[in-house]
């Protein structure tokens, strides 16, 4: 199997840009002694897990926004205080998470699931077999489970001891006058069906390709069937398979403004224009619209759209707990740009300076 088909398949959890691969020591290099730089509780924050935490943020800079290898390492250096404290408040989570009751299990049973989603995704038949696949192509599972397990532990103590405290905790009055002073939230949107035909300028004159565009619009405004026209013209392969059928779409979220413009006050059965794309020509045909519906009171949704409102504010104030309850040593090379982050003054986090192995 190849390694692109895992990164496609792992990435739907987001896990790709975590692994940081393990890179066997090279005979006769001098070895380091790892650095402490952080105590929390009972565990340590190590040089190590900092520069495991920056290879990783470098690879993400470099695969979603383009950036050079120079360019992504200058930006993560700077980030670095920002990356110590978010492993500090990493490890009270993880923490926290050992003392609630069957939480740990709870997530362990995520992560089997998760991992034999994967298997399934990829053909595979057992976790024995996808476990040989990942390592022949450079990934290590047990390390893909450690992460996965860490992301999930963190994500699950904060939707139960943050998240869920909000949802449950609303009254049914407070529910009630949330959904009355904000019904546009609760609205039915409105949708729009679309299909398409797509012709490419790649390798052709762009002149050649929008005179055809416009005779393609012309025969769909005369009355030609739009889905006959889409398997004749259309240069995507799944537009021909699918006679030009798109689907349907929330008009809010349709982002791309040339696309917005063109099938705005467009009626079911309108064709616009050929609409220019950096790929080449597309026209597109209103298959259906359907207007925004009257707010309809669901108590579950208002009680979610309260909790996805207040949840970072609560979840920023847990953490605020979780460190001041905590023992939270830095060492001294790293306190003055990762105490603020952290709403911690130096009495308080340096209780006693960090010991080096």
């Amino acid at each position: 199997m190849k390694r692109k088909t895992f990164r496609i398949a792992l990435a739907a959890f987001a896990l790709l840009s975590l692994f940081g691969a393990a890179r066997a020591q090279e005979e006769g290099e001098p070895r380091v002694v790892d650095q402490v730089i952080a105590q929390v509780n009972n565990d340590v924050i190590t040089l190590s897990m900092l520069r495991r935490e920056m290879r990783e943020a470098v690879e993400a800079l470099k695969q979603q926004r383009g950036m050079t290898e120079q360019q992504a390492t200058e930006e993560v250096q700077k980030r670095q205080p920002e990356l110590i404290a978010s492993l500090i408040n990493e490890q009270l989570l993880l923490q926290k998470g050992k003392e609630i009751p069957r939480l740990e299990e709870e997530v362990e049973a995520e992560v089997n699931r998760r991992m034999l989603e994967v298997a399934r995704e990829n053909n595979i038949k057992s976790i024995e077999q996808l476990d040989e696949a990942l390592r022949n192509s450079g990934l290590d599972p047990a390390e893909i489970r450690r992460t996965l397990r860490r992301e999930i532990m963190k994500s699950a103590v904060l939707n139960r001891e943050v998240d869920a405290r909000i949802y449950f905790g609303l009254s049914a009055d407070e529910v009630r006058k949330y959904f009355d002073a904000h019904r546009d939230k609760f609205r039915k949107p409105e949708t729009i069906t679309l299909s398409e035909i797509f012709l490419s300028t790649a390798g052709k004159s762009e002149q050649e390709v929008l005179a055809r565009a416009r005779e393609i619009v012309q025969k769909a405004r005369a009355g030609a069937d739009f889905g006959q026209l889409a398997q004749t013209y259309s240069e995507r392969p799944q537009s021909r398979e699918r006679k030009g059928k798109l689907g349907t779409f929330v008009v809010s979220d349709i982002t791309r403004q040339e696309v917005a413009q063109a099938i705005k006050g467009l009626r079911a059965g309108g064709v616009t224009d050929p609409i220019k794309t950096d790929e080449g020509y597309l026209i597109l045909r209103v298959d259906e619209r359907t207007p925004p519906g009257e707010a309809t009171f669901n108590e579950n949704q208002v009680r979610e759209a309260i909790t996805a409102e207040r949840a970072p504010k609560e979840r920023a104030d847990y953490l605020d707990a979780l460190r001041k309850d905590a023992y939270i040593a830095v060492a001294e090379e790293y306190r003055a740009t990762v105490l603020p982050l952290l709403k911690l003054d130096g009495k308080t986090a340096a209780k006693s300076d960090v010991k080096r192995p």
